[in-house]
């Protein structure tokens, strides 16, 4: 039986885990803490780690875990940012994810939050709640006919488009390898960002974090944008330049603001701290805004999802003690073995 080092589990991991690896033979050791350098020696003995998104998997932790015999880091998420790929090649680790679990249920979380915005339906909630029913400071816009930017035109992005589209939304998308074809037979228009910026009522963050979009939200492209526009981010918290965001806010630039991805969300994000006093002053300080709607990076949050990413997972596990190629574009391979 294979021995699997499962890492940050929550309930919800469980429950999809074990029904699929009971169904290959798979034993998992939950560990509810995360796997970084002061960790890894509780993989001693197993035969892969699986880990998500806010474990540690730098040097040091890849040289710790390479003294304790797991061959296999099985990441249970789309994105590896959080590995040191070159590093665990080197070692002899080998790497995969979870590319396309669900992307509806990231994208219809996003469209999810962009009305709650838009309606200030979480403002609305809560006066109701305390028997205040006035509807003053709760006027919205029509989404009918205005003008949203897309960037990053993977699944995810394609079907947020596709979404905004049905609302009656002009849609623009931005993307390192545009898709014209696709585009063209969903009336999407491609453009730049400096095209964009200036003209979107409504900007959609759907891009892979690299040092290219590393803070590709940052002063200048706040500075840019249409007075009144709504942001979200439901893709990677550091492409947004949050100091930034809050100066943008503050002088009210922004119209409105949705993450369910945060810059420093390590440690917080998955974690109840509602008995303890927050540490991070920037996301204090973000919560203070009636006009930000933050979620715990709950995007990926849906029964199907889960059950995507349990079954590619454990089949990756299944696959690589058998000794055979991982399922088609779940591996993880450094950047300069990738296909152009």
């Amino acid at each position: 039986m294979m021995k699997i080092a499962f890492y940050d589990a929550k309930p919800y991991d469980k429950e999809f885990f074990a029904i699929e690896a009971e169904k290959r033979d798979i034993n998992i050791q939950y560990f509810p803490f995360r796997l970084d350098h002061h960790s890894a020696k509780t993989a001693t003995d197993f035969d892969a780690v699986c880990a998500f998104v806010n474990d540690k998997l730098d040097r040091k932790c890849l040289d710790k875990l390479s003294e304790h015999a797991p061959g296999m880091i099985a990441m249970r998420c789309a994105g590896y940012n959080n590995i040191d790929v070159s590093a665990a090649t080197e070692l002899g680790f080998r790497l995969s994810r979870v590319p396309a679990y669900s992307p509806h249920s990231v994208a219809e979380h996003a469209v999810a939050l962009i009305q709650t915005l838009n309606r200030r339906i979480h403002q609305a909630y809560n006066r109701v709640r305390e028997l205040n029913f006035s509807l003053n400071g709760l006027v919205g816009r029509d989404l009918y006919g205005k003008k949203a930017a897309v960037l990053g035109t993977g699944k995810i992005g394609r079907i947020t488009a596709g979404i905004l589209r049905g609302f009656g939304m002009e849609v623009f998308a931005y993307d390192a390898y545009p898709d014209e074809e696709w585009a063209r037979s969903h009336d999407v228009k491609y453009t730049s960002l400096e095209e964009i910026l200036p003209l979107a009522d409504l900007i959609s963050l759907h891009l892979p974090l690299t040092a290219e979009t590393h803070h590709i939200i940052s002063e200048e492209a706040l500075g840019k944008m249409k007075p009144g526009v709504l942001l979200v981010n439901t893709s990677r918290g550091k492409l947004i330049k949050t100091r930034a965001l809050i100066q943008a806010l503050k002088d009210r630039r922004v119209g409105g603001v949705a993450l369910d991805v945060y810059e420093e969300e390590e440690g917080v994000f998955f974690e109840d701290l509602s008995y303890e006093v927050l540490q991070d002053d920037q996301l204090a300080r973000l919560l203070t805004f009636p006009n930000v709607i933050v979620t715990s990076h709950q995007a990926f949050l849906t029964r199907e999802a889960l059950s995507e990413i349990a079954r590619v997972t454990c089949e990756n596990l299944k696959l690589f003690q058998r000794g055979d190629s991982f399922l088609t574009g779940t591996a993880i391979v450094p950047e300069n073995e990738q296909a152009g």
